[in-house]
């Protein structure tokens, strides 16, 4: 719980380790069908109802499925924070999963997911995945696959339901003006009656092996409006902090901003790319970090050999002062700007509570400083490397 007393709006957000990730063969595309199933009513609430009874309250809600986690929260006024939290515990801890929504759920999933193979940006980030993660969770689509959930039905989906939403796996995050008799609401809602199985999903952060595999790939993609240049390195899991602050660091050196590297070389002075950019994807199991540089098709060689270049270049010359600070004001404002309403704060404290990252939200910022030239070149630079990525050059497929 975050008290954020000058709040206008309370989150409550619902976390649970019912990713992707967890799914068996044949769920594939499983724990998204349940967030959109979870919202088809429970035993007290008929189809749409929750939505309604929540709007009543003057407030919204929404949901997202990822590759670890998937969460649930409602944004009301402070005084309707008993209402929504019943609401909101009853229609995920106990949802209805009648056979006649499951049907049309399934359908709308199915849509969804022949709506995203006809986009090319789409196309393009799915095979980069499923070739540098492999036979991984990560490397196939949260949305699954259409076979999976043909195959699928409700006895499936509650089974699903009652393997993982479980007390070891949920978290509730609540932040904003907070009632003064909170604790004793949660301590006799339906949270309080979530079953502690022996067989709870407990996801291992740190994998024994390496699943990721590095290697080269080209491919044209129908209607891609340009050339696509991407790379992917993994790196350590969300549990190891430093080292992610690290290549948050890192990448905000190399390409945030007019004044970064890759940005100054290939935009700026080069002109040779419309866009590059480069981020982190925080994982439980490994993390990765994702460049994607957009260029024309004829352009795409010369680009890559420039990002090689830079990149060689990081492992032989130390950042300089003023770019290393500089890197560290934007991350660190970044980390605040987070942090700035209840649904975020709410977001992020439900997430780290839920992997067992107990500590204050700002905690990361003593990270920062330990990120100094001299050991971004010699633990972070080594890791974003040609050799130790996974390259995908993607070019407009011509028209016959």
């Amino acid at each position: 719980m975050a008290e954020m007393p000058d709040s206008p709006l309370t989150c409550l957000d619902l976390w649970c380790r019912a990713g992707s990730s967890v799914e068996e063969k044949g769920e594939e595309g499983l724990a998204h069908l349940l967030e959109h199933m979870v919202f088809k009513g429970s035993k007290t609430l008929g189809p749409g109802e929750f939505d309604l009874r929540i709007e009543a309250l003057g407030g919204s809600s929404n949901a997202a499925t990822g590759f670890d986690d998937v969460h649930f929260h409602v944004l009301v006024p402070p005084l309707e924070v008993e209402s929504a939290l019943s609401l909101l515990l009853d229609l995920v801890l106990a949802p209805s999963l009648q056979e006649k929504e499951f049907y049309t759920e399934r359908d709308v999933v199915l849509e969804e997911i022949a709506q995203y193979r006809d986009q090319p940006d789409e196309k393009v980030f799915q095979k980069l995945m499923k070739n540098c993660w492999g036979n991984h969770p990560y490397g196939r689509p949260i949305l699954g696959y259409e076979e999976s959930l043909n195959s699928i039905n409700t006895k499936t989906i509650r089974s699903f339901h009652e393997r993982l939403y479980t007390g070891r796996n949920c978290c509730l995050s609540i932040a904003g003006a907070l009632p003064r008799d909170l604790e004793n609401l949660i301590r006799n809602s339906l949270l309080s009656e979530l079953p502690i199985n022996s067989q709870d999903e407990l996801m291992k952060s740190d994998l024994k092996e390496d699943v990721f595999q590095p290697g080269r790939i080209e491919v044209e993609i129908p209607r891609l409006e340009s050339g696509r240049l991407m790379m992917a390195w993994q790196i350590p899991s969300a549990n190891e902090q430093i080292k992610i602050m690290g290549a948050d660091i890192a990448t905000t050196l190399l390409s945030e901003g007019r004044r970064s590297r890759l940005v100054q070389r290939l935009r700026e002075d080069l002109q040779i790319v419309e866009s590059i950019d480069m981020d982190v994807t925080v994982l439980e199991q490994r993390s990765m970090v994702l460049l994607e540089a957009c260029c024309l098709e004829e352009n795409l060689e010369v680009v890559e050999k420039e990002i090689n270049q830079l990149l060689q270049e990081s492992l032989e010359t130390t950042p300089n002062i003023a770019e290393t600070e500089r890197a560290h004001q934007l991350v660190r404002n970044g980390l605040y700007f987070s942090l700035e309403c209840s649904s975020q704060v709410a977001g992020l404290a439900g997430a780290q509570t839920l992997w067992n990252r107990y500590q204050s939200l700002l905690e990361p910022l003593k990270y920062i400083d330990y990120w100094n030239p001299s050991r971004l070149k010699e633990e972070i630079f080594p890791l974003l490397q040609s050799q130790t990525s996974f390259i995908l050059v993607a070019r407009p497929q011509e028209v016959n």
